[in-house]
């Protein structure tokens, strides 16, 4: 496995990713235990995050406290990568939010560019991708390129199943990335769908 990549481990992690995966679990359901992973993933990407030390006045004396000190912005792909920011805004708050919408060609299996927002200039700025399912490695590709063509050179991708063929394909073509995922999933089948996977994150997630 490429050093870059990480499996994150953790006894309810694994518990909500195998309802995640359950074909019988209802939308309710797989909508709470998405917010439960993707806190999960999003806690250790944020571990080793620079602080810098600020002077703060408690309710009984003054003391030292830690400020964030890095500049992020979150990116999710479209659609699917909306299930992933609510959590996101929970953890980082008053980090920006760009947009890359991408939409799978079900012939093709090729991503189609259909939406783009970003703030104007990330050269300061370490991007969080999200996107449930790395497959292909097509719309993360997509993504990076994107927010790298606004000068961000610092790339951190979250996902909650990844295939070995996408892992390959992102890390051959950005090795620098970071990626951070809840598990790596076996192949990927002839319409590629990640097996064992858990079927279209973005239908479940919204009920469609």
């Amino acid at each position: 496995m490429h050093e870059n990549v990480t499996v994150v481990r953790h006894p309810l992690l694994q518990h909500s990713l195998t309802i995640l995966r359950d074909q019988e679990s209802d939308t309710a359901a797989f909508r709470r235990h998405a917010a439960i992973t993707a806190s999960f993933l999003l806690i250790e990407v944020t571990r080793n995050l620079h602080t810098k030390p600020v002077e703060i006045v408690t309710p009984l004396t003054q003391t030292t406290g830690d400020q964030l000190e890095e500049r992020l912005v979150i990116v999710p792909v479209l659609r699917a990568g909306l299930a992933l920011l609510p959590a996101a805004q929970n953890i980082l708050p008053d980090v920006p939010v760009g947009f890359l919408g991408l939409e799978r060609d079900e012939q093709t299996a090729v991503a189609r560019e259909y939406y783009r927002k970003f703030p104007n200039e990330l050269s300061d700025y370490k991007a969080i991708i999200l996107d449930p399912m790395l497959a292909t490695g097509g719309s993360i590709e997509e993504t990076i390129h994107a927010v790298m063509k606004r000068g961000c050179k610092q790339i951190i991708i979250v996902c909650v199943v990844a295939a070995p063929e996408g892992i390959e394909r992102v890390m051959a073509a950005h090795p620098d990335a970071q990626l951070f995922t809840a598990a790596i999933d076996s192949h990927l089948d002839e319409r590629k769908f990640i097996v064992p996977g858990l079927g279209d994150f973005g239908d479940r997630y919204f009920g469609t």
